[in-house]
């Protein structure tokens, strides 16, 4: 006990973490033919949303705003997955919590 081997530093200095080149963006848990998919789903639901845009009149309107609410949705729900499997956000939240979202 007289040689101090007993009591060692119980703290280390805290190691700053690696800053990332690339801004939490990862393709590990959307990989293989799901991102293509992903993407294009993406685009199309954009897609039809400009086009529901672009029309001026409608004689029964109440189809138009539905496609309007699905178009819309499906844009947003699909940049929402995006950003959940392309980001740190994944982790973050837990692989339990996002398979329930």
């Amino acid at each position: 006990m007289e040689n101090g081997t007993v009591y060692n530093e119980t703290t280390e200095p805290e190691a700053k973490k690696p800053r990332c080149p690339h801004f939490g963006c990862t393709l590990q848990h959307l990989w293989g033919w799901r991102l293509p998919v992903k993407a294009v789903q993406t685009i199309f639901s954009f897609v039809a949303v400009i086009c529901e845009e672009i029309v001026e009149d409608c004689s029964t309107c109440s189809g138009l705003y539905f496609f309007e609410f699905t178009s819309c949705s499906a844009f947003l729900l699909n940049l929402l997955i995006l950003c959940v499997y392309c980001t740190d956000m994944y982790k973050a939240l837990g692989e339990d919590k996002v398979q329930k979202l």
